[in-house]
């Protein structure tokens, strides 16, 4: 795998994202590995959690804008990379392992989504988490329709999601988002710390805890297909075209 990084320690796997040169930014590349990575993890038997983390100074800044013209040159190529995001949601929260989130720096778009797939998170002070889509003309995928209401209400979420103003790490604390939030150089150690907590319950207990606690499976599918559309429909208006094609310039 080249964008992303799989290790253990013991009963933890850890699964970092490693483009830090474009700010872990999704791109093709990344999502494949990162499927990968996932996969093997969520089926390891001597793995009980997955520590989901970043390299560099930043978890994830979202959509890479410069992959833009591949991944929106059809409606079949928007659908396949909807897909692709959406799948990695399904593993992080239908998987059987609990994941601990490890994050610093910029969570953007869809690296902010993945943040909210995680079940417990650690975040550096320096965290800024923003959905940046609907300035774009564009749509969020992730379940967040679904997911942000249940975590901070209704109009909090349409808050987050119209204007897009960006979060720092106490924000997202004391709006139940974010567990906790330590100095950037204490955010992995303290989630491998609480990881290993973690992984001290029955794995068996912690599997059909997770399952219990799923928020919705049926609603969190419908709403991910309802975004999948979104993203495919609103990708083939001129607006949309125009609006990421000046977010673009300089990139």
């Amino acid at each position: 795998m080249e964008y992303v990084l799989l290790r253990n320690e013991g009963p933890v796997s850890i699964v970092s994202l490693n483009r830090p040169e474009r700010l872990n930014a999704i791109g093709t590349g990344l999502l494949r590995d990162l499927q990968v990575a996932l996969d093997r993890a969520q089926a390891d038997p001597a793995t009980r959690v997955i520590v989901f983390t970043g390299e560099g100074r930043a978890f994830c800044a979202g959509d890479d804008l410069k992959e833009f013209d591949q991944q929106a040159g059809s409606p079949e190529s928007i659908a396949h990379h909807a897909d692709s995001v959406q799948q990695i949601t399904r593993t992080l929260m239908f998987g059987s392992k609990l994941v601990v989130g490890a994050v610093r720096g910029h969570a953007v778009g869809g690296g902010f989504e993945w943040v909210l797939n995680c079940d417990l998170i650690v975040a550096g002070d320096d965290l800024v988490g923003f959905f940046p889509e609907m300035s774009l003309g564009h749509f969020v995928t992730g379940g967040v329709t679904h997911l942000l209401p249940l975590a901070v209400g209704h109009q909090k979420a349409m808050e987050l999601l119209v204007l897009g103003e960006r979060q720092g790490a106490q924000a997202l604390q004391r709006l139940g988002i974010v567990k906790e939030v330590v100095p950037p150089s204490e955010v992995l150690p303290r989630a491998l710390e609480l990881a290993r907590q973690v992984a001290e319950r029955s794995p068996h207990a912690l599997a059909r805890l997770k399952r219990a606690m799923a928020a919705d499976p049926g609603r969190l599918a419908a709403a991910l297909e309802t975004e999948r559309r979104a993203c495919v429909e609103l990708s083939a208006l001129a607006d949309t075209a125009a609006r990421i094609a000046k977010a673009t310039q300089g990139l």
